[in-house]
């Protein structure tokens, strides 16, 4: 018998690194990690598999299907926002294709099996697309089915492969005489903008937070492009493993919802400036908005309603904005850069 298997795609990101980590000190399962480039060492010898490869190659991840038994996908290799403004066309191919042929995978792999397999599925505040600054502050915290109108490349991706994942969960083939079900059990969540205190982002148009962040730590300086007034809801990256892997354990009687909002905090670009500024008083950071950037995260919520989450599954941050920054940002990020 073949121990049951974890996939996890895009694994040399923030996240990836971070379920790695979990997986390697509290799982039973294999860890199979894939990614453009394997993982370095030390991270890449604590999976039983560290591949190199692409989600869009059909005959990789058949042949992963089987050589291991899996029963998760985390799915999060994807080209990221900004990145997917500035070709489209290889973002649908990445974000939208590689999904689908992971769906794929996990139906066919179910249907050798017998057993189901879950989809854990990264996706983001980008599917919400509100018109202007007014309309966002009024909303408050937004619902899952509230502006469901994204503007972004990134945020039609994301909001589409939740309807497929919700497809493949719910009304996979449903016309066949002999309809079985496709044995997906797909599960997203909508994170916030995510910041981690040992990984540098690339590509993300949340990211002039942890860009912020290191830039004061290193020293270095550092043009917000957003303004000060501009707002959005974000999370530390335990609470992003914490969520995805309680997502994963939940009963799956317990889940009203295919794709759940996840919230930790609120915070303004002046909010995070003056607490940089407060950790480090010589933080050279200015404002220098870009409209189009800028324009970008005007239309994405303020804050999120996550009390679907909190009652099918029980989540719960760890890390208020305070908290967040004191005990997890500012010692690991100062630790980091001491180190270079």
């Amino acid at each position: 018998m073949r121990k049951p298997a974890i996939l996890i795609t895009g694994a040399s990101g923030e996240i990836g690194h971070g379920l790695v980590e979990h997986f390697a000190a509290n799982s039973q399962h294999d860890v199979v990690a894939l990614d453009l480039k394997p993982l370095e060492a030390p991270l890449g010898g604590r999976c039983t598999a560290n591949l190199a490869g692409d989600i869009l190659d059909q005959a990789l991840l058949q042949r992963i299907a089987a050589e291991h038994d899996i029963h998760e996908i985390y799915h999060l290799a994807a080209l990221l926002s900004t990145s997917a403004e500035r070709a489209p066309a290889q973002a649908h191919q990445v974000n939208v294709g590689g999904t689908l042929n992971l769906l794929h995978l996990a139906h066919e792999h179910s249907r050798r099996s017998g057993h189901p397999v879950k989809l854990l599925f990264p996706s983001s505040i980008a599917a919400y697309g509100m018109p202007d600054r007014a309309t966002k502050a009024k909303a408050g915290k937004v619902k899952e089915h509230e502006f469901n109108a994204p503007s972004t490349m990134y945020g039609c991706n994301k909001l589409y492969c939740e309807h497929l994942g919700r497809y493949f969960t719910l009304h996979f083939q449903q016309l066949a005489r002999d309809r079985q079900g496709s044995g997906v059990d797909f599960r997203g969540l909508r994170f916030p903008g995510l910041i981690s205190a040992f990984t540098m982002p690339t590509g993300g148009t949340s990211d002039y937070a942890p860009e912020m962040i290191h830039a004061a730590a290193k020293g270095a300086p550092y043009r917000c492009f957003v303004d000060e007034e501009a707002r959005l809801p974000f999370m530390a990256m335990p609470d992003a493993i914490t969520a995805l892997t309680k997502l994963a354990a939940a009963p799956a009687g317990q889940l009203r919802l295919r794709t759940y909002n996840i919230g930790a905090f609120s915070v303004s670009a002046r909010e995070l400036h003056a607490r940089v500024v407060a950790e480090w008083p010589k933080a050279d950071v200015a404002f220098a908005r870009d409209p189009a950037r800028g324009g970008i995260v005007d239309s994405w919520p303020g804050d999120v309603d996550d009390t679907a989450a909190r009652r099918d599954w029980g989540w719960q941050p760890a890390f208020d904005f305070e908290r967040a920054m004191k005990e997890y940002l500012i010692p690991n990020v100062r630790a980091f850069y001491a180190k270079r």
